[in-house]
């Protein structure tokens, strides 16, 4: 059974949602770190594909993550859940044994799934590939959301994509002889 406070194993976490099957694209502060944020961040957020199929997959993923309810740094209850279920609420905020993972189906500011994966790329984490929201979207979703912690980030996640964007429009392929030509 987790504590409510387990040791945070952000990689352990994501391996066991993606060898589950579970379709789902990371957000939220680890996306942010996964993009290159040195902002330590406490759990994994993420916007699974709201598909009855892909929600058993979830509700199986969580069972073996014996996921329970947080409530509180040191509080955590069991609870019944399957497919259908666990698309009944917005939001689910839970303990697992690697550590937090909150489950939402829309971010602030974006429309969910199909509007994240449009532009969500894949980082490979320890040879399992995961899908992360593309850093437009993490910066919409935090400026929509307006907490003071998103609000502290703002402005480091906004530098991260200028330097971004300064580095794919700095790159030049070589033509033969070595002069530069745009990709």
């Amino acid at each position: 059974m987790p504590e409510a406070e387990a040791a945070f194993e952000p990689v352990a976490l994501l391996k066991a949602l993606v060898h589950s099957g579970v379709d789902f694209i990371v957000v939220g502060g680890m996306a942010a770190t996964m993009h290159g944020s040195p902002v330590a961040t406490t759990d994994v957020d993420i916007v699974p594909r709201r598909e009855r199929a892909n929600l058993q997959r979830l509700s199986d993923a969580l069972d073996g993550l014996e996921a329970r309810v947080y409530v509180s740094r040191d509080e955590s209850h069991r609870f019944a859940h399957d497919g259908s279920s666990l698309g009944d609420a917005a939001v689910w905020n839970l303990a697992t044994r690697f550590g937090g993972l909150d489950i939402t189906f829309e971010p602030a500011g974006t429309g969910g799934f199909s509007d994240l994966s449009a532009r969500a790329g894949v980082i490979d984490l320890d040879g399992v590939p995961i899908r992360v929201a593309a850093l437009d979207d993490v910066i919409r979703s935090k400026a929509a959301a307006n907490r003071d912690k998103d609000r502290a980030t703002l402005p480091l996640l906004r530098r991260l994509q200028d330097l971004s964007e300064t580095t794919r429009s700095g790159r030049r392929a070589k033509r033969p002889g070595g002069r530069s030509r745009a990709p």
